[in-house]
C-alpha cells in the first residue's frame, strides 16, 4: 500500500514538471511571435523582406486581345467535294432503337486522283443525198482546238507530253510509262518526239516575237554555256529580259552577239568578262558578281596577304556604296558614275605594275573596261550583275546533265525553241500546259 502511494506521488511530480516546461516554452514562443508582429507592423504593411503577405491577393494584368492577322494560316478547304459519303449509325447499340436525323459532328476530306482511261473519240462524217435535187451533202469536219493537222493526238495530250518533257524534264521512257500505267495509252518513242517537233514548228511565230522584243529592250542579258550535238561541242547562247527568254545554239564567236541582237540594237548589254562581247557597239555593264567571286577566290588562296585583304575589303565597300546610291536626277547619277570610276581607278592603279601583287591581273582587267563597271549607277533599270542570264540557263544546264545534249540539228532547233517558249511563259507567270495548248492552236503564247 505504501509502495503504491509512492509511485503515484512520483508520477504526479513528473507530470507537473513536464507541464511547467511546456508552459515556459509557450511563453518563449509567444514572446517571439510578439516580436515578429512588431517588426511586421513597423514595415508599413509591406511584410518582411523576401516574404509574401498572407492577405495579399494575386493581381493579373488584363489579357490583351490577339492581334488580327491579315490572313489565316490554317489549311483551307479550297476544293469542292465531288462526292459525299455520310457515316451514321442506323440503330442504338444499347437498345437497338432505330436512329434518324442527327447533326454533323466532324468532317474529313480525302483527296484522290483516279487513273482515268484514255478517251478515244471517233469522228464519223456522213454523206447524205438530197431526195429533191439528188445532190450529195457532206458536212465539213472542223476540229479546230481539238487536234492539229492530220494526226491522232489531241491538243490536250500533246500539250501534256511536251510539258512533261520540257518543264518536268522527263525522259521519253518515263512519259511512256506514265501514259501506259495511269491511262492505258501506249505511244512509241517517235510519237512523243514528233509531238515536241510539232509544238516547236507551231511556235515559230511566237519565237520571232520573243526575239524582236529582246532586240527592242533597253536592257539585255547575254550568256553562253556548252551544248553537244551528236557528240560535237558547241555553245548555247541565251538572251534574257524581265519578260523574255531566247535560246540559240552556235559557236562561241563574237558574231553570235549580232546574230541574236541584230545590228541595230542599242540597249545596254549585261554580260560577263568574255572577250566575245568586246566588239558590241552599245553600252555594256560588266557583271560584278564575277568580280566579287574572283576577289573571294584570291583572298581564300592567299589568306596571309594583308595588302590583298585590305584591297578586297575596299572593293567590297566600293561596290556596296555604288549599289546603295540613288538619285532621281539623271545628271547627278551620271556624275556619280564618274566618281565611282575614279575611286575604282585609285584602288586598282597602284597594283597594275606591282609584280608581287596577286591582284595585279584582276586590277588590269578592271581598268581595261572601266567605263563598263558602273553603268548601273547612271541607269537604275540596269542591274549590276548578269544573274538573270545565268538563271535562265539553269534549266537547260540541268537538261544537259541528264541527256548529254541532242542528236541532230532538228532536235537542237526543237530544244532551243521549246526552251525559249517555256522559259518566256515562266517569267511571264503563264501556266505552261495552257501555254503549250495556245501555241498549238493559235501559234501565240
Amino acid at each position: 500500500m505504501d509502495e503504491t502511494l509512492d509511485l503515484e506521488t512520483a508520477s504526479r511530480a513528473a507530470l507537473l514538471a513536464l507541464i511547467a516546461a511546456q508552459q515556459q516554452t509557450i511563453a518563449t514562443l509567444e514572446g517571439r511571435v510578439g516580436e515578429l508582429e512588431r517588426r511586421l507592423g513597423s514595415s508599413g504593411g509591406k511584410g518582411m523582406p523576401g516574404t509574401k503577405p498572407a492577405a495579399a491577393t494575386r493581381t493579373t494584368a488584363p489579357r490583351q486581345a490577339r492581334k488580327r492577322r491579315d490572313r489565316g494560316y490554317g489549311r483551307v478547304r479550297s476544293l469542292t467535294p465531288t462526292q459525299r459519303v455520310v457515316h451514321a449509325t442506323e440503330q442504338c447499340p444499347a437498345c437497338t432503337t432505330p436512329l434518324i436525323g442527327g447533326w454533323v459532328e466532324r468532317r474529313r476530306e480525302v483527296i484522290e486522283l483516279p487513273a482515268a482511261p484514255v478517251q478515244v473519240t471517233e469522228h464519223i462524217v456522213l454523206s447524205r443525198r438530197c431526195p429533191t435535187c439528188h445532190g450529195t451533202v457532206t458536212p465539213p469536219l472542223d476540229l479546230t482546238g481539238v487536234v492539229v493537222g492530220k494526226q491522232r493526238l489531241g491538243v490536250g495530250l500533246q500539250s501534256l507530253i511536251v510539258t512533261l518533257r520540257e518543264v518536268g524534264r522527263w525522259p521519253v521512257a518515263q512519259i511512256q510509262w506514265y501514259l501506259q500505267t495511269l491511262h492505258g495509252l501506249h505511244l512509241s518513242t517517235g510519237a512523243i518526239v514528233a509531238a515536241c517537233h510539232r509544238v516547236a514548228a507551231a511556235g515559230q511565230t511566237a519565237l520571232q516575237q520573243i526575239r524582236d522584243a529582246i532586240r527592242a529592250s533597253p536592257v539585255v542579258h547575254l550568256d553562253e554555256t556548252g551544248w553537244r550535238e551528236n557528240g560535237v561541242n558547241g555553245y548555247v547562247w541565251t538572251a534574257s529580259t524581265p519578260t523574255e527568254r531566247y535560246f540559240v545554239r552556235g559557236s562561241r564567236a563574237g558574231a553570235m552577239v549580232e546574230a541574236i541582237l541584230g545590228e541595230a540594237t542599242t540597249g545596254v548589254l549585261c554580260c560577263d568578262g568574255y572577250a566575245g562581247y568586246h566588239h558590241y557597239a552599245g553600252r555594256k555593264q560588266r557583271c560584278w558578281a564575277h568580280v566579287l567571286r574572283d576577289i573571294h577566290d584570291l583572298t581564300g588562296a592567299y589568306p596571309d596577304d594583308r595588302a590583298l585583304g585590305r584591297w578586297a575589303r575596299r572593293m567590297q565597300r566600293l561596290y556596296a556604296a555604288a549599289v546603295a546610291f540613288e538619285h532621281p536626277d539623271a545628271r547627278v547619277r551620271l556624275r556619280a558614275q564618274r566618281r565611282f570610276e575614279q575611286r575604282l581607278e585609285r584602288l586598282c592603279r597602284p597594283f597594275t605594275t606591282d609584280p608581287l601583287a596577286v591582284q595585279a591581273k584582276r586590277c588590269r582587267t578592271l581598268l581595261r573596261h572601266l567605263p563598263e563597271r558602273f553603268v548601273f549607277v547612271a541607269e537604275p533599270a540596269v542591274p549590276p550583275d548578269n544573274n538573270a542570264a545565268e538563271r535562265s540557263l539553269r534549266p537547260l544546264v540541268t537538261t544537259r546533265k541528264i541527256s548529254g545534249g541532242t542528236r541532230s540539228p532538228h532536235g537542237t532547233a526543237t530544244r532551243m525553241t521549246l526552251t525559249s517558249l517555256f522559259g518566256t511563259a515562266r517569267v511571264r507567270g503563264l501556266d505552261p500546259l495552257l501555254t503549250c495548248a495556245s501555241v498549238l492552236t493559235t501559234g501565240q503564247l
